[in-house]
């Protein structure tokens, strides 16, 4: 039995790799089983294509881009690549990107976060923007590091050290505060 799933242009979240280092192929595959629009950083496309993917967009490419798969386009841009990508991703009215990179710099994004829905994946964490209420069911034991430089309330969760809380028991665990946004990373 097969499934056969429609999905209407730009409904689930583009995927920009900008380095993949060590990410999982597990984890990237599913970011990949609804078929988004895939951009790769010019750097990672030898890579990308390695893997037998369909690579949609090639950020800033040096090289011919005959050389590129079959209707794969280019954007270029001057200055940094995140905000090249961002900004063409807005531009063309997308809601959402999951973005693959070596470091966990969302905070450097914060202008874009109002503008299109971020989650920004490194080999060991999930990092996004949530807003106040935000309430997700978790397991006990599930880790968050929260970038504490705001006051925040929380139900269902304590703090380890610095950055690191734990979920106590299985259940909801819901964030209270007064800024625009709090960032947060789960442990992949």
């Amino acid at each position: 039995m097969s499934s056969h799933h429609i999905v209407k242009e730009k409904q689930e979240p583009a995927l920009y790799i900008h380095q993949l280092g060590d990410f999982s192929e597990e984890y990237l595959g599913q970011l990949l089983e609804w078929s988004p629009t895939l951009i790769v950083n010019a750097t990672e496309y030898e890579k990308i294509i390695s893997m037998g993917l369909k690579v949609d967009i090639v950020l800033n490419p040096v090289e011919n881009p005959a050389i590129f798969q079959e209707n794969t386009k280019t954007i270029v841009g001057p200055g940094d690549d995140y905000n090249t990508v961002l900004n063409y991703l807005i531009a063309e009215k997308y809601p959402a990107v999951n973005i693959i990179g070596t470091e966990s710099k969302l905070a450097d994004l914060s202008y874009y976060i109002p503008l299109i829905d971020l989650v920004l994946f490194t080999a060991t964490r999930k990092t996004y923007a949530i807003t106040s209420g935000f309430k997700v069911w978790r397991p006990q034991g599930s880790i968050y590091y929260i970038e504490v430089n705001a006051y925040f309330e929380t139900s269902n969760l304590r703090q380890i050290e610095g950055e690191e809380f734990e979920v106590i028991n299985d259940g909801f665990v819901e964030f209270i505060f007064n800024n625009a946004y709090l960032l947060i990373s789960e442990k992949l």
